[in-house]
């Protein structure tokens, strides 16, 4: 079968996605990755094969764009952006009332609409020519819904982190369909379906949450669903690596590595920890008897005034080769570190508040005795001192960490889901 793999460009959103592309291409399938131009030498050098579409501005040009007239009246009836972002992660229905749910859904579509809209046209067009069977998008990318819905394929929903976008739609809709039908106001269901109605199809839920998902969160942390499920063991992807010469041998002192994403390479709006907290951290875990690995991108190491001598600081070294040799890792709880950690059975330390689902994640990491979390309020280097000596010290943390690995490990292989997606996207595409 032919298979369509759907991001909006973003790097780690797409690196997501490799191992599955290669597993479906190995058993025999056509696979293609589409994205906007800025993304296709990432493709390329994964091995894949690239299918540029849409605009060559950059993401991150759009995104900071985002103020237009109807954004600014969302944010005025909703808030600050940096917390909007936190509430899509809220369960509480008391916070999740009508008065506030249509404004929520308002500005993520609003967000949706720079990462995807571009890309839509360029998308339905190859689609309409290759003919996929089945579309698997990331859980950003509705471009790849809307193309699917276009041309009748299979498609499927692919989140990274817990599924709790999946779970606020269900809320609003829910809520939404208590109003009168008058005040059912859903800017969600309105861009998606203008955009399918564009090409003689309609609007149905499934554009939202996927006729299936295909979820690489870890069992016990996978949130309830009314879409089938295909779990995933995740394998880690951080694009062409290299083996330092400097892992190629047992630490000689217990091992910490601290990495904190593309934010801090990127999101200058959204960083995990700011200078003066890096600055901090390094200073407070100065004397401990480890060796302190620290990736961060060359402006930022250029900011710091002083480097301990037991830390020593890179601009990238791939977590699958650092990991297996720590004996602890803080980040900032993007999903490749987190799940890299579970699979290795290391504990790992959370800090910050950049991913949406941090905030649930986050005590169910410290629930499952894995690992501990440290809200934005508290980052402090002592704070993170204290927590880490702990990760370190106390056996508890590494056997709660083994748990979670075996349950990582039972999750099947992208291989061996590949037999349920070829059943799955027969059940599924209509043409």
């Amino acid at each position: 079968m032919r298979v369509l793999f759907v991001t909006f460009p973003w790097r780690t959103h797409f690196q997501a996605s490799v191992p599955l592309a290669w597993a479906l291409q190995t058993a025999g399938h056509e696979v293609r990755a589409a994205s906007g131009p800025e993304l296709t030498e990432v493709i390329t050098r994964s091995g894949l094969t690239a299918v540029p579409v849409g605009s060559d501005v950059p993401i991150l040009e759009k995104l900071n764009g985002v103020y237009s007239e109807h954004m600014q009246e969302i944010l005025e009836g909703l808030g600050p952006r940096d917390d909007l972002l936190f509430d899509f992660a809220e369960s509480r229905e008391e916070m999740l009332s009508w008065e506030r749910l249509p404004w929520l859904t308002a500005y993520l579509t609003e967000i949706l609409k720079i990462m995807n809209d571009s890309m839509i046209e360029d998308l339905v067009s190859f689609a309409r020519w290759w003919r996929p069977d089945l579309v698997i998008w990331d859980w950003l990318s509705y471009a790849g819904s809307v193309a699917a819905t276009v041309v009748g394929a299979a498609h499927a929903r692919m989140p990274t982190e817990m599924d709790v976008t999946a779970r606020f739609r269900r809320q609003f809709v829910r809520v939404r369909d208590q109003q009168p039908p008058e005040d059912r106001e859903d800017e969600l269901a309105d861009w998606l379906g203008g955009w399918v109605e564009k090409y003689g199809a309609s609007f149905s839920e499934e554009m939202v949450s996927g006729q299936f998902t295909i979820d690489q969160m870890v069992a016990s942390m996978r949130l309830e669903t009314d879409v089938p499920q295909v779990p995933i063991r995740y394998g880690a992807y951080n694009g062409p690596a290299v083996v330092p010469y400097w892992t190629r041998s047992d630490p000689s002192r217990r091992r910490v590595l601290a990495t904190f994403g593309v934010s801090q390479e990127l999101a200058v709006e959204h960083q995990a920890l700011g200078i003066g907290q890096l600055q901090g951290m390094l200073d407070a875990l100065a004397d401990l008897d480890i060796e302190l690995v620290v990736t961060l991108p060359e402006r930022v190491q250029k900011k710091l005034k002083r480097v301990p001598d037991n830390t020593r600081i890179v601009d990238f070294v791939p977590l699958q080769v650092i990991i297996p040799s720590c004996s602890a890792v803080i980040h900032h709880g993007g999903v490749p570190a987190f799940l890299t950690s579970i699979a290795h059975e290391v504990p790992q330390l959370m800090v910050g508040r950049v991913v949406p689902d941090i905030e649930e994640r986050g005590p169910r990491l410290e629930q499952a005795g894995a690992g501990l979390w440290i809200p934005p309020s508290e980052i402090r280097g002592p704070r993170i001192r204290e927590l880490l000596v702990r990760l370190l010290e106390e056996p508890a943390f590494r056997e709660g960490a083994g748990r979670l690995g075996k349950e990582l490990l039972a999750q099947p292989t992208p291989s061996e889901v590949v037999p349920e997606l070829e059943r799955l996207t027969e059940r599924f595409r209509s043409r």
